[in-house]
């Protein structure tokens, strides 16, 4: 017995269902796609600016890591990730931290200074009162005036660094724990695996090169 040929409307149906379930499939694939992008984004290592610390940045760094008993290559990896080693125009993120090592104002000059929690730390600091080491010292800042001029000048490298040791020690890395301190400097993980990225990354690339000297 022939079988019967199907109307217009059933293959209208048929084409309709087909249509509904390809979509439904792209959407899935599209989704699934998407699960391993983000998997391998999470996963995959942060890509170095450059090979090479900066020379002229070196003796601040190692300076400063001495000072506050620090590995010298966590300062270099900061500066790094922070503003490139200071190429990042203009420094000043878009919650108000400052300079090449990006610092709060009120955790350079200390967070017990009037209206610094209301701010978000951003303070409502003089020019005068940013730098000035006795009102550093009266709020408990971090805030370092390295090369002696009588000002801690966050948007000064040297200062910035040294104040940045300064941190970091204070917040574990003199003891070895330095992810501890780096997640206190910048409460993000993804910050903390960046840093020591660069850190250990810096650090084989300096060690081979002394070795081959």
């Amino acid at each position: 017995m022939a079988k019967k040929k199907p109307t217009k409307a059933q293959l209208r149906k048929v084409k309709q269902r087909r249509s509904m379930f390809l979509a439904i499939l792209a959407v899935f694939v599209l989704g699934l796609a998407l699960v391993v992008l983000m998997q391998f984004r999470a996963e995959e290592k942060p890509k170095p600016y450059t090979q090479d610390i900066p020379e002229q940045f070196v003796s601040i760094y190692q300076a400063a890591a001495k000072e506050y008993g620090i590995d010298w290559f966590l300062l270099a990896a900061v500066h790094r990730v922070e503003t490139k080693f200071s190429t990042v125009e203009p420094m000043i993120s878009g919650v108000g931290a400052i300079g090449p090592m990006q610092f709060m104002p009120c955790t350079f000059v200390g967070w017990s200074a009037e209206g610094c929690p209301a701010t978000g730390g951003v303070g409502d600091f003089s020019d005068d009162d940013l730098v000035d080491p006795s009102v550093i010292k009266a709020y408990g800042g971090y805030g370092v005036d390295a090369n002696h001029d009588g000002k801690a000048d966050p948007w000064n490298l040297e200062d910035a660094v040294f104040s940045t040791a300064n941190f970091l020690a204070d917040n574990g890395a003199k003891v070895g724990k330095e992810k501890q301190a780096v997640f206190k400097y910048n409460h993000s993980d993804i910050y903390v695996r960046d840093i020591m990225f660069y850190r250990d990354q810096f650090k084989k690339a300096w060690n081979k090169d002394i070795a081959s000297k």
